[in-house]
């Protein structure tokens, strides 16, 4: 992974994390154990600090900033979804930073809340745990149930197992010129992870 020291402030990556070789980690960066950071994340903690807590994970193409002096900080178990922008932040356990969504300074996302895809939370504001939040601007629309609740931890212990498997399995390869005869799957569960709200739609909600 591109790793750089910054004003003599080197990144810290807990062992058994997982961080993409084009993940890019600067400065005052803390990545805890069971970690996974994506391929094209932007980690820069040239101004201020970035914590990642244990068992957290940070999808593609995510940036995590803060001003001088301030912190983004991931508490343990936070879900970030694909080109999150988190600046200046504090992320509860177990929260789902939905696909495109901006968080922005002194903001604070509720353990357990889940803040819809493309969603902008406005500066300082203060999202009570177990929200749903959608909208940009965003607004709490209520609390979460407990189908959903379930559903979105599932999310982060799948990521915690990604970390695990790419670290085991996870190598550069040639490209093949074309599939092979009965070409195989990934070996996931088909029923890892499914859409909430194929789920719902299932189970006739």
């Amino acid at each position: 992974m591109p790793a750089y020291e910054f004003d003599g402030v080197t990144p810290v990556v807990d062992p058994t994390a997982f961080v993409h070789e084009t993940a890019s980690l600067i400065g005052d960066v803390i990545i805890g154990p069971g970690c996974y950071i994506g391929p094209f994340a932007s980690l820069r903690g040239d101004f201020g600090r970035i914590i990642v807590g244990e068992g957290s994970n940070v999808q593609d193409s995510c940036v995590i900033h803060a001003f001088p002096g301030a912190d983004a900080v991931l508490e343990p178990n936070s879900h970030i979804g694909h080109a999150v922008v988190l600046h200046g932040c504090r992320i509860g356990s177990y929260a789902l930073i939905g696909i495109g969504s901006t968080i922005l300074d002194g903001a604070e996302i509720g353990a357990d809340s889940l803040v819809g895809a493309g969603a902008v939370v406005t500066a300082g504001t203060v999202v009570p745990p177990g929200s749903k939040v959608l909208g940009a601007p965003a607004k709490v629309l209520g609390p979460l149930d407990d189908e959903a609740l379930a559903w979105k931890r599932n999310g982060v212990h799948l990521y915690q197992q990604l970390a695990q498997r790419s670290r085991e399995t996870l190598r550069p390869a040639t490209p093949l010129t074309q599939p092979e005869e009965h070409r195989r799957r990934t070996s996931w569960h088909e029923g890892a992870a499914i859409p909430l709200h194929q789920r719902r739609a299932a189970a006739g909600r």
